[in-house]
């Protein structure tokens, strides 16, 4: 069992109060990422679910219990870090036992959960090397294994991929994806990058300044933002947000388009623009359109390879049945 509730939960650092009453629900077995700016409070809520950090008010239940005041030993979680803090002289497999023989384990129970970790993280070849041998890859797969072995009733993983590249850092994306498929194990993961938000999560919690500004799917945040926040930080490039009188014509403050829901022509459109930068992918090509309409530059994209000159003129249609409205509070207007 993995239930994770948070309730009226908050935390200051003396006169701050970087988390303010929060609620949260998190059920058995999902993958829930918290995404959303630095310094919006997600690694601090964490570390509170963790029990790393005193909660200031509130209550934290895990499985129907009170876990608010339990040690962090003793709440049956298993954290990942952004450092793999492996011990270099021990190999392996000695690293993936150290919780167990730490906590006095029959020497046998331990052999068969570092073997079966190992075997689930195709680590089984490498028990016998040390962290210096390893890649990147494979020295965060031996943290993971190590968190494996204890059983617990959820994982928690503090931004574990970003000290790896480019290439490893999807690879490993895929991998934790999949280890949350065999194993059905609640997992609570912290990123910046909402792209490995919308590409692992089962549910995604939007934070802001320690507020919750949206709960829901990758899908339910990138087809129905609830304000202009989650609008243009869940989508990659993010959503186009325009506001003034092009927004009032649509009795809106703010409207927002995909990059995707853009149409181009050289002809003629609802809105006109220049070329700006290019950026030519293969498969897709994204231009960065200069407009009237907007302070900043529009970003359409076409699938493709796509050409304009830099400074060309062109149209911009938005597909109107794809047009986002949002109040003059930033909420989104049903």
């Amino acid at each position: 069992m993995g239930r994770i509730t948070l309730e009226k939960v908050t935390k200051s650092f003396g006169d701050v109060n970087v988390i303010p009453p929060l609620d949260l629900d998190i059920n058995d077995g999902e993958f829930v990422v918290f995404v959303g700016p630095s310094g919006c409070g997600k690694s601090t809520l964490l570390r509170l679910i963790a029990g790393l950090e005193d909660v200031s008010s509130g209550r934290i239940v895990i499985d129907g219990d009170d876990a608010t005041m339990v040690p962090p030993a003793k709440r049956r979680l298993a954290m990942v870090f952004q450092s793999y803090a492996l011990y270099p002289h021990m190999t392996v497999r000695k690293n993936i036992a150290f919780p167990l023989r730490m906590a006095k384990m029959d020497q046998a129970e331990i052999d068969k959960r570092v073997n079966g970790a190992a075997s689930v993280l195709n680590l089984t070849d490498y028990l016998d090397r040390r962290p210096g041998q390893l890649s990147g890859g494979q020295r965060q797969r031996v943290a993971i294994g190590r968190a494996i072995v204890r059983e617990p009733a959820a994982f928690l993983f503090d931004e574990p991929l970003s000290n790896l590249d480019a290439a490893l850092r999807v690879g490993m994306r895929l991998e934790i994806s999949e280890l949350h498929k065999r194993l059905t194990t609640t997992m609570i993961y912290v990123t910046h990058d909402q792209v490995e938000a919308m590409t692992m999560a089962d549910k995604i919690v939007v934070l802001r300044a320690g507020n919750i500004e949206q709960v829901g799917s990758p899908l339910e945040l990138y087809q129905a933002p609830r304000n202009t926040f989650v609008a243009g930080f869940i989508g990659s490039p993010k959503m186009n947000l325009v506001a003034g009188a092009e927004a009032r014509k649509h009795e809106a403050e703010t409207i927002g388009i995909r990059p995707e829901h853009i149409d181009l022509s050289d002809t003629d459109g609802l809105w006109k623009g220049r070329i700006g930068v290019s950026e030519h992918l293969g498969s897709d090509t994204f231009f960065h359109i200069t407009s009237d309409i907007s302070s900043e530059p529009l970003t359409v994209r076409a699938t493709g390879e796509l050409s304009y000159e830099y400074g060309a003129e062109v149209y911009l249609s938005p597909r109107l049945e794809h047009l986002h409205r949002f109040d003059a509070q930033g909420l989104r207007i049903a």
